[in-house]
């Protein structure tokens, strides 16, 4: 035989011996796995291992239900008896049996899930049972969830006793179950716990959440703030447990919440659907307190509080929860649920990968209509920088809000925060993992390092207080000298930032106008001169302030820079500071060490009012509504009174007229002033603060609340802010001693508001609606400003800033916030007149002149009871008094001719009380008749009894305007007329009349 006839022979038989082999072992699977429960195959003589499957009958109808979801993982678990003694190969052997015997029962119940195994399956896992009780109790478990659970028995023809169940068998099916919902008893329990907490009313002292629910409900929220305090009463072991396991109490709590909005709900006007329903905690949280700084890995998994400033907000996005995809060509829904790191669920995260095709292949199309998204945000929170240590920079950490929680806050807000510190892996090999807070609660703080609420709450008490001061004749002076009293002298500049403060009124026009109503101020002047110090009590003492240096501040810091989210890659804006203040004040120091690019930036801020990018793709607008305070130094160091004020203020007039006010504050040298603000400043060095021992050092204040929410719900409980505070000549001696109203008593110490006071005092006075501009208001600032531009063209003043249509709106608005500080619903003559003065001392450095104090003393009288401090420098009531000062020589000629008008229609028909003879004699000698003075007593009275039946203090221009009411042209009352009846009826002690004001006796 040749050797090819040889190798064909070779491989023909090779080939009949492999197919043979192949149909041999075919037809011995088929044999095991076609045995039916009933069958018992007879041992094998070899030796081999005869085990059957479980002898029970299956109801396998429900295997059918289980449904993975598209690139979902599923796995086969198998269950050992460890009980048993088995040997490696034995249990291997079971193991295999188990697995055909779960293969072939879903084989016909369930062969998409078989098919779906088969691509996305997750190796074996096998786990240990001590007993057969213990794996009949999960086979019956499994079989209750629709699983696909086969436990084998073996024959008994080892060690083994006949009939004992070895392996079970439990899937494949989803490598992760749904959730519970409550499907558990642990979890049913603690959610029954906490739902009777929720529905718990019998503690007298604990809130009640069931009102919170309807109001809740009532504003279409879905976050219920829980106190942590009242769960600790209630049951102790969970309020433990949340602060130490928050991933299993949660999820709890969140279910309570949902079953009782279920039963409180209207379905009339709440709609539950598409709304995930939240519980957020607040109250003491003990050592789970924590700051930045302080975190570390024990706290992984443990719900904490932490307080600190938020200095990146990232944008909101949507993030895919569930999504839905449609298959055309089996007309069938598949949907796919995802889960990260940044969730609660006990569960694990999924994976991340849309699914494109169904498990035979079929092409799917996302449904973003019936896919469900959560909003989603980053933030970053860093260290408190009062509380870090000294000499190293504050440290930060990121948190995620999600759903309600976003946009709660913006960067430079100060907030508390409750929430849970996660790991999220991502070490890159270093075996360091990410960290990051996951949000619970936001309590947003303010802006200041006080910690307090940024808007306080006014209890009736306050409101009281607040307008029974506005009636004072001289409120103006009394808050501007209790603004920063350990400041020596500045009472000018001291009146101008209660007018910052207080602001102008903001006009928007129907033509898309806008008409700034914030103030602006500008200090020049000699180093040493309380600038800055003025600056930093702006700081502390607005509701929104920013404070930012010249030096240290570029262009788009203060504006608005454009950058790269690290997350994304896109280009967003970044807020500077002046759009971080809006509403707000932005101090900024060293105005004059700002390069020239950079301060042209902030133009069109101080006064538009907006910040307008057009760069990298993105055009738009934000604004910027904040008034800026700023100090800088003159040229050459020190202020040359000899040269213009041009020469020594380095800055365009482009950017000078902005500023509403520009003060020049020179070092004068003056032996009496030198003496009084020595004396001041070593008795501030001698201030001992209250608690304090001489000859000890005073700590500072770095103690932390363990409570969060405990600012607010002090504030929210109302307490009532004391108007003044005591005179305290170490501190408060920058105060000038005020007049006396009586002769009769001696003079006594100035009167100091409180900060607090003040505050509460300027943020009544800023939510009253605008006040309206009189005529006669507006009469005065057209002569102010018609006559301060003709003074410019004579050329003989040297005034700080330009001349121009900014200063007229300057008068308006400085007008406009000294109505508001009297809270005064109208513009009145004067506040344009103060108005006028501080904007003369502010250009011209002009003070009060001699013959208006002459003219003071003429129209005072009787009325005036404090004339004689009048003559007092520096006195506060004597600049606030100046204003009527300056009225007079201007108005005396008007006066006059409407004088002798109603002299001569007058009638000689008495129309009241005839005086007495003294008031006769005083009206005599002032020019007003007789019967006009009873004329105009006569109606008073009928006023008093009708219009002003409930008013103890009444403006004399709204009495002329209610006198004059129904009276012929002829017989008008005029404004001076009318004064100078009201000073007769005082010296006869009928009423009395002072600043303008009528009182009733």
């Amino acid at each position: 035989m040749s050797s090819n006839s040889q190798a064909g022979l070779v491989v023909a038989v090779a080939l009949v011996s492999a197919t043979i082999g192949y149909w041999a072992g075919v037809g011995s699977s088929l044999k095991y796995t076609n045995v039916t429960p009933k069958q018992s195959p007879a041992p094998s003589a070899k030796g081999e291992d005869s085990d059957n499957e479980d002898s029970e009958e299956h109801d396998d109808t429900n295997l059918g239900e289980v449904k993975a979801g598209i690139m979902e993982e599923c796995k086969l678990v198998l269950v050992v008896r460890t009980d048993l003694g088995m040997t490696k190969g034995k249990i291997a052997a079971q193991c295999g049996h188990a697995t055909l015997a779960c293969y072939k029962a879903l084989s016909s119940a369930n062969p998409a899930l078989l098919r779906h195994w088969e691509r996305f399956g997750q190796p074996k896992i096998a786990l240990k049972c001590d007993s057969e009780e213990e794996l009949l109790l999960l086979q019956a478990t499994a079989q209750s969830l629709s699983l696909c659970a086969r436990s084998i028995q073996d024959a008994g023809r080892t060690q083994i006793a006949a009939g004992s169940r070895t392996v079970l068998g439990v899937g494949p099916a989803m490598a992760e179950l749904p959730e519970p919902n409550l499907a558990d008893d642990i979890m049913r329990d603690r959610a029954r716990i906490l739902q009777e907490f929720l529905e718990d009313t019998s503690r007298p002292d604990s809130t009640d959440y069931i009102a919170e629910i309807d109001n809740m409900l009532r504003l279409d929220e879905t976050r219920l703030i829980v106190n942590i305090d009242d769960l600790r009463d209630y049951n102790a072991e969970h309020a433990v447990g949340l602060l130490r396991q928050p991933h299993e109490y949660i999820p709890a709590f969140d279910a309570a919440l949902l079953e009782r909005v279920k039963i409180q709900h209207d379905t009339e006007k709440h709609d539950l659907s598409n709304k995930d329903y939240h519980v957020g905690f607040r109250g003491s949280f003990g050592d789970h307190h924590v700051s930045p700084r302080t975190l570390r890995a024990s706290h992984i998994g443990k719900m904490i509080s932490l307080e600190g400033i938020v200095t990146r907000c990232s944008l909101v996005r949507p993030k895919m929860m569930r999504s839905v995809h449609y298959c055309e060509k089996t007309t069938m829904f598949y949907k796919c649920d995802y889960r990260d790191g940044t969730s609660l669920s006990s569960q694990g995260p999924t994976s991340t990968i849309t699914p494109l095709a169904d498990p035979d292949g079929n092409l799917l199309q996302m449904e973003v209509g019936y896919s469900t998204f959560r909003d989603h945000q980053r933030i970053s929170i860093q260290e408190m920088p009062e509380r870090a240590p000294p000499g190293q920079l504050p440290r930060s950490v990121d948190v995620i809000m999600d759903d309600d929680l976003v946009d709660k806050c913006k960067p430079g807000d100060r907030v508390t925060l409750v929430g849970v510190y996660r790991s999220i892996g991502g070490g890159g090999g270093s075996g360091g993992f990410k960290t990051l807070i996951l949000a619970n609660n936001i309590v947003l703080l303010s802006t200041k390092s006080g910690g307090g609420v940024a808007q306080t709450r006014l209890t009736d008490s306050d409101i009281r207080n607040i307008n029974k001061l506005a009636q004072k004749r001289n409120i103006v002076s009394l808050l501007s000298s209790s603004l920063a009293p350990s400041i020596y002298g500045h009472d000018y500049i001291k009146r101008a930032i209660l007018l910052l403060l207080l602001g102008g009124a903001e006009k928007n026009l129907a033509n898309g106008t806008h008409i700034r109503g914030d103030i602006n101020i500008l200090m020049v002047g000699d180093p040493s001169t309380a600038k800055s110090q003025l600056l930093r009590f702006v700081l502390s003492t607005a509701s929104l302030a920013i404070a930012t240096t010249g030096r240290g501040s570029s262009g788009v810091g203060l504006t608005a820079a454009v950058t790269t989210d690290k997350e994304t890659g896109e280009r967003r804006l970044e807020a500077g500071a002046m759009v971080l203040a809006d509403r707000g004040v932005v101090c900024i120091d060293e105005f004059d060490k700002m390069s020239d690019v950079d301060r042209v930036a902030i133009h069109e801020v101080m006064e538009q009012q907006t910040v307008t990018i057009a760069k990298a793709g993105i055009h738009t607008s934000l604004n910027a509504r904040c008034s800026v305070i700023a100090a800088a130094n003159p040229i050459y160091g020190q202020y040359d009174v000899h040269k213009d004020p041009h020469k020594n203020i380095a800055l365009p007039d482009s950017l000078l007229s902005r500023f509403d006010l520009l003060f020049v504050v020179t070092d004068d040298v003056e032996e009496n002033r030198d003496r009084k603000i020595a004396d001041h400043v070593l008795r501030m060095h001698r201030y001992i603060p209250p608690g304090h021992e001489e000859g000890t050092p005073v700590n500072e204040n770095l103690a932390q609340s363990l409570s969060v929410e405990a600012a607010a719900t002090a504030n929210a409980s109302g307490t009532t802010t004391e108007p003044f505070e005591k005179y305290d000549p170490l501190i408060h001696g920058g105060v000038a001693p005020g007049p006396t109203r009586s002769t009769r008593s001696a003079a006594k110490k100035p009167e100091i508001l409180s900060i607090p006071f003040v505050k509460k005092y300027i943020q009544y006075a800023k939510a009253k609606p605008a006040p309206v501009l009189t005529k006669g208001a507006a009469d005065w600032i057209v002569q102010v400003y018609a006559s301060l531009r003709n003074d410019e063209l004579e050329g003989n003043n040297k005034k700080t800033s330009p001349l121009t249509a900014r200063t007229l709106e300057t008068l308006i608005r400085l007008a406009t916030a000294h109505a508001k500080a009297r809270l005064s619903s109208k513009v009145e003559e004067r506040d344009a007149m103060a108005a006028e003065e501080i904007l003369k001392f502010a250009l011209f450095k002009e003070v009060l002149k001699p013959e208006r104090r002459k003219r003071r003393k003429l129209n005072t009288g009787a009325a005036g009871a404090g004339g004689q401090s009048d003559e007092e420098d520096g006195s506060d009531d004597e600049m606030e008094s100046a204003p009527q000062r300056m009225e007079m020589p201007q108005q005396q000629p008007i006066a006059a001719s409407k004088d002798k008008d109603n002299n001569v229609n007058g009638t000689n028909e008495s129309m009241g009380d005839v005086p007495s003879s003294s008031a006769a004699q005083e009206s005599q000698a002032r020019g007003v008749a007789p019967e006009r003075v009873a004329a105009f007593r006569s109606r008073l009275a009928r006023l008093f009894q009708e219009r002003f039946a409930e008013e103890e203090a009444i403006p004399i221009e709204s009495v002329v305007e209610a006198v004059n009411e129904g009276l012929p042209v002829d017989q008008l009352f005029g404004r001076i007329e009318a004064s100078e009846i009201a000073e007769v009826m005082t010296a006869a002690n009928e009423i009395m009349l002072s600043d303008g004001i009528i009182y009733r006796l």
